[in-house]
């Protein structure tokens, strides 16, 4: 089954196909510097950490120690973490499972 987002449209996809078509941070970077204010960057940023640490099981006062995120916007990201599209969930789990065979490659390097 497709997932179909409430988001769709001509735009929607368009975006969607010129974030797939970037092929490294830096043409991240460049992409994101054109298309988004300093703000809206930087509040993106913040919410995919705060979604990352309670992937990692973080309490809210060390999300907001660390990351400067209100109690709101912990909550509204916690809320989507658990019942939403179940987009940061593929995120992270991709992200955790590239960064554990890094480890791997890495450790394997330092005991050769």
């Amino acid at each position: 089954m497709t997932y179909k987002s409430k988001l769709a449209s001509a735009e929607a996809d368009l975006l969607c196909d010129a974030v797939l078509a970037l092929q490294n941070r830096e043409e991240c970077y460049r992409f994101f510097d054109d298309l988004l204010t300093t703000n809206e960057f930087i509040s993106m940023g913040q919410r995919i950490a705060v979604a990352r640490m309670l992937y990692d099981d973080e309490k809210y006062m060390d999300i907001t120690y660390k990351t400067g995120a209100s109690s709101a916007t912990i909550s509204r990201v916690k809320r989507c973490v658990s019942y939403g599209a179940d987009g940061y969930n593929v995120v992270l789990h991709r992200l955790a499972k590239a960064q554990n065979e890094n480890s791997e490659i890495n450790s394997d390097k330092q005991s050769e």
